[in-house]
C-alpha cells in the first residue's frame, strides 16, 4: 500500500510501497477515508517533542488525524466488526490503567500516540492499525459518514475536550482564543455552539474573518494593536472568563493569560515548537492577584466521543466548515512545507491514498 513516509527530519515525506498491517489480537485494522493533515504532524516532521516522547524514529509512516472503514478484525476483538466505520482517536489507550478506569482515557498510563510513536504507524497510508480496539475504534452514527468524520480527528476534538469539558465553557462567558490555526478555529465553533461568547485574536485577517464566520462576536488583529491582552480587556469590561493559547508559542500563551479577568481559567491547548521546548515563561504573579486557573487539555476521551458525534448529528456543530481543502496522499509534503510559514488555514483533509 502507498504510504507518506518520514525518512529524515525536514526533508519532504516520501510517498513509497510498505506492507499492509495486520491486525494484533485486539485490533482492527481501517482502511483509512480520511485524514487531517496538522501542525502536529509538522511538529513530528521537525523532530521536535523528544521531550515527552512523541519523536518518532526514521523511517515512520506520520498522520494522526483518521478516520476509516474496519477491515480486518483481531480474534479477541468483541464489539467491533468488519465493515464498521469509525473515528481513531490519536491517543491510544489500553482500557486497563488507573487513568482509564476512572474515564481519563486520553492520558492513559500506557498512552501512545498514532503517528507520533514507533509503536504506532501513523495514517498517511492507505490502511492504519488500531490496538485495543473495543475501546479505541470509536463507532460513528449512521448520520455520520467517514468522509465528514474526517474533520474531528486531532484539532476539533482536541479543541471539544478543551471547551466542554476542561474549559467548562458557556452560559455567556466571555472566551478569547489566541491563534487561529486548526485548533483555534475550532475552539471558536465550539465554544460558540456552547453559549459562549467568543473573541478571535490572530495576526492574519483571512483567519479572523473565518473566525467571525464561524461564531466569533469581536476579533483582535495582534498586529495591529499595541497590546492584544489590552485590547481583549477593553472588548470585556475587565477581562474574559476563559482564555486559549491554541498555538504554543510564548507571545501568545502570555497574551492569553493577561486577556483574562479576575477568577478566570486558562486553557493550554497548542504545544510548544524546539524553540521553547516544553518551556514558555508566564506571569505568576498575575496567577496569584487574579486566582486564575490553569489546565491542559490533551485529546479527547473514546468514551466521550459521544457527546461531540450528537452535537455533530443534531447540526450543532458542523466540522466540515473546517475543511479548507481535500487533497491526495502526494500532497501532503508541500502542507506540511507549507505550515513552516503558517500558511494553511483550516484543516486539510487527505480522502484520497491511491493517486
Amino acid at each position: 500500500m502507498q504510504a507518506a513516509r518520514l525518512k529524515e527530519y525536514k526533508e519532504p515525506l516520501e510517498i513509497e510501497e510498505i506492507e499492509r498491517p495486520e491486525p494484533e489480537p485486539d485490533g482492527v485494522v481501517a482502511r483509512v477515508d480520511g485524514c487531517g493533515v496538522c501542525r502536529s504532524d509538522w511538529h513530528a516532521w521537525q523532530g521536535d517533542w523528544g521531550w515527552f516522547g512523541y519523536r518518532p524514529d526514521p523511517p515512520h509512516t506520520l498522520g494522526h488525524e483518521p478516520t476509516g472503514t474496519v477491515v480486518k478484525v483481531g480474534e479477541e476483538v468483541e464489539s467491533v466488526r468488519e465493515g464498521d466505520q469509525i473515528a481513531i482517536p490519536f491517543n491510544f489507550a489500553c482500557g486497563e490503567c488507573e487513568q482509564c478506569r476512572n474515564g481519563h482515557e486520553n492520558i492513559c498510563e500506557n498512552h501512545i500516540g498514532l503517528g507520533f510513536m514507533n509503536e504506532a504507524p501513523g495514517a498517511f497510508a492507505e490502511e492504519v492499525h488500531v490496538p485495543t480496539a473495543d475501546i479505541n475504534a470509536v463507532p460513528l452514527p449512521d448520520e455520520i459518514d467517514t468522509k465528514t468524520a474526517a474533520s474531528i480527528g486531532c484539532r476539533f476534538m482536541t479543541s471539544y475536550h478543551g471547551m466542554a469539558h476542561q474549559g467548562d465553557v458557556g452560559n455567556g462567558e466571555d472566551v478569547v482564543i489566541h491563534g487561529l490555526g486548526g485548533v483555534g478555529l475550532s475552539a471558536v465553533q465550539i465554544a460558540d455552539a456552547l453559549g459562549a461568547n467568543v473573541i478571535g485574536v490572530d495576526l492574519e485577517d483571512k483567519k479572523l474573518d473565518k473566525a467571525e464566520s464561524l461564531g466569533a462576536v469581536e476579533t483582535v488583529n495582534a498586529r495591529e494593536v499595541d497590546d492584544p491582552a489590552e485590547e481583549v480587556q477593553d472588548i470585556t469590561n475587565g477581562g474574559a472568563d476563559v482564555s486559549v493559547d491554541a498555538l504554543g508559542i510564548k507571545e501568545t500563551a502570555q497574551n492569553a493569560v493577561n486577556s483574562l479577568g479576575k477568577g478566570g481559567r486558562h486553557v493550554q491547548i497548542g504545544l510548544t515548537t524546539a524553540e521553547e521546548a516544553g518551556m514558555i515563561p508566564l506571569p505568576t504573579d498575575v496567577f496569584v492577584a487574579k486566582e486564575i486557573e490553569f489546565v491542559g487539555s490533551l485529546g479527547l476521551q473514546p468514551s466521550r466521543y459521544p457527546e461531540m458525534l450528537n452535537m455533530m448529528r443534531t447540526g450543532k456543530l458542523d466540522p466540515t466548515e473546517l475543511v479548507s481543502e481535500t487533497i491526495d496522499i502526494h500532497q501532503i509534503p508541500d502542507r506540511l512545507d507549507a505550515m513552516s510559514d503558517f500558511g494553511t488555514m483550516g484543516i486539510p483533509v487527505v480522502d484520497d491514498f491511491t493517486a
